[in-house]
């Protein structure tokens, strides 16, 4: 067809092995879809790159017109910075590969590649990224703003496991970001998001994992009271590094085939738990449990890891619609259990709940100011109140829910920042209590270096100093 676009879109196609897609086009209106279904943003132009020079030319057109730039690598960020209207999206999807060297245990990784994909190509050879706990989560997003799972007592974020990075600047070169070059570029990198270049290749170290691994899932129902969140919470205190969990409140129990019927769409909490070592120590782990609150259903079984980290896939389905505020507990203590607890039978939707993630192990053994990552290297909760539907009145009822609850739980936290990934504003304030006053600016230092005009712009935003 023949373009209409502001700007030159045939010079464009030949300077990319990938494809530059204007609205009305075939392939456009999938291309701008993202995981949340609320998200509808209309590109003037999308560039499907296939290359780090496919994102070079993107970023020189972006640069030269002066358009709004964003960056989609697997789409699942809740707010949508992935997406702008009338500016031009650079879509990283088509960039899948994965190469695994065992015997240096290392993965050279692109930014279209999710947690599943990674996660298959690794464990083939019984090997492991630490990283997320949504299968279908990007590699890419996951690891700039952090990156935590079940592994993160053991090996700390994906951020701490990355070796070094490829990555297309502002003014469209490309250059490799490691401790030896660009360090300051690659610190920044390192939790700072997407405001200092597209990455358009990880390269990861890799530790021993599985292939099968121990998993737990407990549920508590509703009417059992705050009693057995106590009882999580002091189990979780107590985890040893070798050991990964998500504990969820106000979560209905899905009607999956190890739920008994009679309980389905049950509201209670529920503990996920997912261990490294044996049987004996995974059971020694939950005995306090099953003696100080028994649980209503249980699923306790050795699964594949690839199996693990699936397993709460879908919690989290792509098209539905999406809202979430985080922030920061030092201690689950009483007062945020009964806030949370108290809170549950609020909620219009079954799919919406909150859920507290420890932050254990290796992850606080790392210091501050080792990368950029915006928290506090301490034993501590990243607590997520998430909405969740599927159509707009129940999500509008349920953010409602989510801001208040975040305003109940607010006063207990140690700061006003929240994870990066999870964040749902762009108030400068936040973003700057986030990285706290000395990391903020030598952030900003960085930005002003690398991208002065701050072309890249559609994040979890760095002004450049």
């Amino acid at each position: 067809m023949t373009s209409t676009a502001r700007f030159d879109v045939e010079a464009l196609r030949a300077r990319i092995a990938g494809a530059a897609l204007l609205p009305g086009e075939a392939g456009y209106d999938d291309a701008r879809s993202l995981w949340n279904g609320e998200i509808d943003r209309r590109p003037a132009l999308i560039v499907q790159c296939r290359a780090a020079a496919d994102v070079a030319a993107a970023v020189d057109l972006a640069r030269e017109e002066g358009l709004e730039l964003t960056v989609r690598g697997g789409a699942h960020g809740v707010a949508g910075r992935a997406i702008c209207d009338d500016g031009l999206m650079i879509d990283l999807s088509p960039m899948k590969s994965v190469v695994v060297d065992p015997g240096r245990r290392r993965a050279v990784v692109q930014p279209g590649v999710s947690l599943a994909e990674l996660d298959a190509a690794t464990q083939e050879h019984g090997l492991a990224v630490p990283a997320g706990t949504v299968s279908h989560t990007g590699v890419a997003g996951l690891t700039l703003g952090g990156g935590m799972g079940y592994l993160t007592g053991l090996y700390g974020l994906t951020i701490d496991n990355l070796v070094s990075a490829e990555v297309v600047l502002a003014d469209g070169s490309i250059v490799a970001a490691s401790a030896d070059e660009h360090p300051d570029l690659f610190w920044a990198l390192r939790g700072g998001g997407g405001n200092f270049g597209v990455v358009t290749s990880f390269e990861f170290r890799l530790h021993p994992v599985g292939p099968e691994v121990q998993f737990a899932l407990l549920f508590w129902h509703h009417d059992a009271g705050v009693a057995p969140l106590r009882a999580c919470r002091d189990v979780v205190a107590e985890l040893p590094d070798q050991a990964g969990c998500l504990f969820a409140i106000g979560l209905n129990a899905p009607p999956a085939p190890f739920v008994p019927e009679e309980h389905h769409l049950a509201l209670g909490s529920a503990l996920i738990l997912v261990s490294f070592g044996s049987a004996e120590e995974h059971a020694q782990i939950l005995e306090p449990l099953h003696r100080a609150a028994p649980p209503l259903f249980e699923l306790v079984t050795p699964m594949p890891y690839t199996g693990a980290q699936q397993a709460i896939d879908d919690s989290a389905p792509w098209g539905g619609f999406y809202y979430e505020k985080s922030l920061y507990l030092e201690e689950l203590d009483d007062d945020a259990l009964e806030v949370l607890f108290s809170r549950a039978r609020a909620k219009t939707s079954p799919m919406s709940f909150s859920f507290a993630f420890p932050l254990i192990g290796e992850y606080a053994r790392v210091a501050d100011d080792a990368t950029a990552y915006g928290g506090r290297r301490q034993v501590q909760y990243v607590v997520d109140m998430v909405a969740a539907g599927t159509d707009a009145e129940t999500l509008a009822a349920d953010r409602q829910w989510v801001r208040d609850t975040a305003d109940l739980l607010r006063p207990l936290a140690g700061t006003a920042g929240a994870y990066v990934n999870y964040f749902d504003s762009d108030d400068d304030d936040r973003v700057r209590a986030t990285y706290g006053a000395a990391k903020y600016d030598r952030l900003a230092a960085i930005k002003g270096r690398y991208d002065p005009a701050n072309l890249f712009r559609g994040n979890v935003n760095i002004k450049p100093a």
